[in-house]
């Protein structure tokens, strides 16, 4: 609190108090429900106390304050400025010459405070917390996700491709398996295999009924048999791509997961580009929801609190609507993801810009 006078200190703390019991009192509602809802799978599968509390619940609290958080700072700046509103403060506040710009320091750094610890959150805690979490509800909540994957097609490297008419993640086998490697000419070898699977012992794959085609310009051999051992430069989780659990990869995980995944061609690339871009700029919601809270607020009205709640709180609502929108259009169309993150923000930021400029001098 160095470097703050006692205005500053006083809200601040106000600020931070109300967003941690409304963070708290929610959870223990959201928790109540969730123990209702999976009460009935935690008993049929046994599940220990033990684990329910200190493995499920306890990582669930970081990710739940991560997801909503940006949502529940932004009814604190509201409650706080419309209580300051509707005791005159903060018309006593410029009246003796603090200019708003001024009153803004203290809700801006606490919104950069929180939107600091939102950083750490999304990028460091929350991917390590949730692989406990998620391997708790994969064993006594979830039912078994699908182990069969289908049509798959995978650049393993710049001059190879692969394909797989279906693969079993259960038994790590998968069937009508193709690999093309290719140079500038065109195709120079292509090996076939009705069946394959993985043999952990020697890192290989077992080739049922291939066949092996080299091609030198116009001449060609080929080789087939019934069963062989080959190292075909890819392991079960490459065939896996239905799976990849981004919530569980820190931000270097994710980058180094992604330029995989752009490597091999997946589809998917853009729904992953959207998580990484909203770890780096959705903390700044944080401060744009602070600008349209304290300038929405700071006007003393009849409706006194519940309006100022009631008209944030549709506010906040059609922000999280048009981030979920946007990201829609980038991941089913051609909506570039930075753009599809970005663009929210702005808007949003542009509405706090005009509420300032209306507010109360």
């Amino acid at each position: 609190m160095k470097g703050f006078n006692k205005l500053d200190r006083y809200i601040i703390k106000q600020l931070l108090a109300t967003f941690i019991l409304a963070i708290a009192l929610i959870i223990l509602i959201v928790i109540v429900f969730d123990v209702s809802e999976k009460l009935d799978d935690f008993l049929l599968k046994n599940a220990p106390m033990k684990e329910i509390i200190f493995t499920y619940y306890v990582n669930f609290l970081p990710y739940f304050v991560n997801l909503f958080g940006h949502l529940f700072f932004f009814i604190a700046v509201i409650f706080v400025t419309s209580k300051l509103a509707s005791r005159t403060e903060i018309v006593a506040i410029l009246s003796s010459g603090i200019s708003f710009n001024r009153l803004l320091v203290p809700f801006l750094s606490s919104a950069i405070l929180v939107a600091g610890i939102n950083v750490y959150l999304s990028n460091v805690l929350i991917p390590q917390v949730n692989k406990p979490r998620l391997a708790f509800e994969k064993q006594y909540y979830r039912n078994p996700t699908k182990s069969q994957q289908y049509n798959i097609h995978i650049q393993a490297s710049p001059t190879t491709q692969v394909y797989v008419q279906s693969f079993d993640i259960a038994n790590n086998t998968g069937y009508r398996f193709t690999k093309e490697y290719f140079d500038s000419t065109g195709i120079v070898k292509k090996i076939s295999a009705n069946q394959i699977s993985y043999d952990s012992a020697t890192k290989k794959w077992n080739l049922i009924d291939y066949s092996i085609r080299d091609i030198h310009g116009k001449k060609e051999t080929l080789v087939q048999g019934r069963k062989l051992l080959l190292d075909i430069g890819m392991i079960p989780y490459d065939f896996n791509i239905n799976s990849a659990k981004v919530e569980t990869m820190t931000f270097k995980e994710l980058n180094t997961f992604i330029n995989r995944e752009k490597q091999r061609g997946s589809k998917d690339v853009n729904l992953y580009l959207i998580e990484k871009y909203q770890r780096i700029f959705n903390p700044l919601a944080f401060i744009v929801l602070t600008l349209i809270g304290v300038s929405l607020s700071a006007r003393k009205t009849r409706g006194g609190t519940g309006l100022h709640l009631a008209l944030g709180i549709a506010l906040a609502f059609s922000f999280i609507m048009m981030m979920k929108i946007t990201s829609v259009f980038s991941t089913k169309g051609n909506l570039p993801p930075l753009i599809s993150i970005l663009l929210p923000l702005v808007v949003y930021a542009i509405i706090g810009i005009f509420l300032i400029k209306k507010a109360p001098k």
